[in-house]
């Protein structure tokens, strides 16, 4: 009886090592197939360089009730970007590369007088007096963005879900005011609708650009979002105010 004890014994634990020895192999088979030789996969359809227009509006957090902004305030931007994606999984991948950002503020009977002569740059309210029609303030900047990026379908990014994060460094190219249709304080035209003034003066703005990036989008199509975490005016020449955008990017990601 003993010995059948020991036998059956015997039996079960040689049954429950094999059992645990197949699974363990079976485990090891099915992480095997399902980690993706990448190496061998065709990504000839994915381009290493392209283009990025992006447009939508552009706005400032954080100004004071002095500063009157209005409309569709808004900004262009246009860059030749590289691609290169992460050999040992090339869902995700680095782009980087330059290119111009330019953004146009809109304001509300208010004009922005680069041409001051004191410390800080003057905004001065125009409703009761003489005013533009329309009167902005356009920065374009030199940018060098960076991203890191996620493709649901690395094969062929024109189809899939894709996002990124990043940033953008700038330097200010040029900065100017714009204003058209000088009226009266009775809306009436001074010099005829197609007259326009422009001041250039960069001197009260900030003359770098740190911005915090990104964009999710599906195809060609992305939103994206950019905050600039410097002031638009220099340490002294005006109140702290941050410039952010929010539009659509086409082609790139």
């Amino acid at each position: 009886m003993k010995k059948i004890i020991l036998l059956f014994i015997y039996f079960t634990a040689f049954k429950a090592t094999t059992y645990s020895q197949q699974t363990k192999d079976s485990i090891r088979v099915k992480t095997a197939a399902s980690k993706q030789d990448w190496s061998k996969v065709d990504l000839y359809k994915r381009p290493a360089d392209h283009f990025v227009f992006q447009y939508g509006f552009d706005g400032w957090t954080g100004k004071p009730d002095s500063i009157r902004t209005k409309g569709f305030s808004r900004h262009f931007n246009f860059y030749v970007m590289v691609d290169k994606p992460f050999k040992t999984d090339p869902h995700y991948s680095v782009a980087y590369g330059g290119g111009i950002g330019s953004s146009n503020i809109f304001f509300d009977n208010e004009i922005v007088n680069l041409a001051g002569t004191g410390s800080t740059l003057p905004f001065t309210d125009v409703s009761n007096g003489t005013h533009y029609h329309k009167f902005k303030l356009t920065t374009i900047y030199a940018e060098l963005p960076a991203e890191l990026r996620f493709y649901e379908k690395p094969e062929n990014k024109t189809t899939g879900w894709k996002a990124a994060i990043g940033l953008k460094l700038g330097i200010l190219l040029k900065a100017y005011t714009k204003g058209k249709n000088l009226e009266d304080a009775s809306n009436n035209s001074v010099f005829g609708s197609t007259y326009i003034q422009k001041v250039s003066d960069k001197r009260f703005l900030n003359g770098t650009k740190v911005a915090i990036s990104g964009r999710v989008g599906y195809g060609f199509f992305s939103l994206h979002g950019d905050f600039n975490v410097l002031g638009v005016m220099k340490s002294g020449a005006g109140p702290t105010v941050n410039a952010y955008s929010i539009g659509i990017s086409i082609g790139g990601l």
